[in-house]
């Protein structure tokens, strides 16, 4: 447990495998956690193994009017919200050139990646400021300051997050509230499984090419060290990355 165990976490993509490995993080460390998840069955299957430390509401981010009601359905007793985790996000239909891939799929990545972090930030915030506490986690990418061939629209969606973040931190300097982007390099999730539409022979191949990759607990582990340091102290930006990757 820490100084800050406690507090109550919104988290968007909660039922993913990233989700699932910072939801265990934050329960380890004694906090509780708002699930928030578009994939109702999978957010059930992850909110019945914790108890009443979690609260599960199926929430689509880009659904903009669903996210301006996301304050009213969280309920009393896991407010006020102390940190929210944005890591919600997909690449369906990516790693794909784009004057070839569908104009819906780099929408699609773009209303999730960017445009919905943004609505749940904007829903979220105003109570951080009002109470003048708060900590704002956005996940982004290595993708959000390094050329990717072949992943426009989810390399455009993780930089406008990283220009979001930056700009957020900057009007927020004059408060006590904490903002922090992660840009975690190749890690082991269903991202991949999902960019291919559930072809599992294309998610083989595609880790296949590398020696390395990092655990969503590794991600994991380094929210929870951004969020238990001193309440004058912001980790701003923290690259992760495979020992084998620069």
């Amino acid at each position: 447990m820490t100084e800050r165990s406690g507090q109550t976490v919104v988290l968007t993509g909660a039922a993913g495998g990233m989700g699932r490995a910072i939801t265990k993080a934050l329960l380890d460390s004694g906090r509780r956690v708002v699930l928030v998840d578009r994939d109702a069955k999978a957010l059930e299957a992850l909110a019945a193994t914790a108890g009443d430390a979690v609260f599960p509401i199926r929430l689509d981010v880009s659904d903009a009017k669903a996210v301006d009601r996301l304050p009213d359905a969280i309920p009393g007793h896991f407010k006020p919200v102390d940190v929210l985790i944005n890591n919600a996000g997909h690449d369906i239909g990516g790693r794909t050139r784009f004057d070839i891939g569908a104009a819906d799929d780099w929408s699609n990545i773009i209303q999730t990646n960017l445009i919905g972090l943004m609505r749940v930030t904007r829903a979220i915030l105003p109570g951080m400021v009002q109470r003048n506490a708060g900590h704002v986690v956005n996940i982004s990418s290595i993708n959000a300051v390094r050329i990717v061939p072949d992943m426009a629209a989810y390399s455009t969606s993780k930089a406008g997050v990283h220009m979001f973040t930056e700009t957020l931190r900057g009007e927020l300097a004059d408060t006590a509230i904490r903002v922090t982007e992660l840009q975690p390099g190749l890690t082991r999730t269903n991202i991949i499984l999902t960019r291919y539409r559930g072809d599992q022979q294309k998610e083989k191949e595609y880790f296949d090419q590398f020696r390395m990759a990092l655990d969503p607990a590794d991600i994991a582990r380094s929210i929870v060290f951004a969020l238990d340091q001193p309440a004058h102290v912001q980790i701003a930006e923290m690259m992760i990355l495979p020992v084998n990757r620069y």
